[in-house]
């Protein structure tokens, strides 16, 4: 009979099953927060927006990850969203620091030009941020439970060795 934690650790999926998951769950947020960016952009300054939408999107994100694309299975723990959001915040460095180039390259650009850029930089922070959350943020859950779960070795009972020759054949 298998206990949870073996379950558990079975229904982990392998690298390319995550980044699927990663990128239909994470890409699916990402993408909307791709068009609510630029929807509040009209109102207040673009980084403004993207920090309102990056702290509104992370903790979805991060459940939506540790449910489906790492295969915890349940919601994510405090510290997992603490990490996320330190993640989050790095990709937020990158899309911000995109952003502002574009902006100095380029004196008007368009609503087009500006998702290009900002879903490409997106793109790059999520490879980097699958990575992290695959080897540090969830990783975690997987060890501990490989280390309680362990397996159940056949062991003989070993006699002391036998004192001579008699010992070894009853016939004797």
């Amino acid at each position: 009979m298998e206990t949870a934690q073996s379950q558990q650790l079975v229904a982990t999926p392998g690298a390319f099953t995550a980044f699927t998951r990663f990128v239909l769950c994470g890409g699916g947020v990402g993408l909307a927060a791709g068009f609510a960016v630029a929807a509040l952009a009209s109102w207040v300054p673009w980084v403004f927006a993207n920090a309102l939408v990056a702290v509104v999107s992370t903790p979805l994100a991060t459940e939506l990850h540790a449910r489906f694309t790492f295969g915890a299975g349940g919601r994510a723990t405090w510290r997992q969203h603490v990490q996320s959001a330190g993640s989050a915040a790095a990709a937020y460095a990158v899309t911000s620091v995109a952003m502002l180039v574009l902006q100095q390259l380029v004196a008007a650009p368009g609503v087009l030009l500006e998702q290009v850029v900002y879903l490409s930089a997106s793109a790059l922070a999520g490879v980097a941020r699958f990575a992290v959350l695959r080897l540090v943020v969830f990783a975690r859950n997987r060890s501990r439970a490989a280390a309680t779960v362990r397996p159940v070795h056949a062991t003989m009972a070993h006699a002391s060795t036998p004192a001579g020759p008699e010992a070894l054949c009853h016939a004797a």
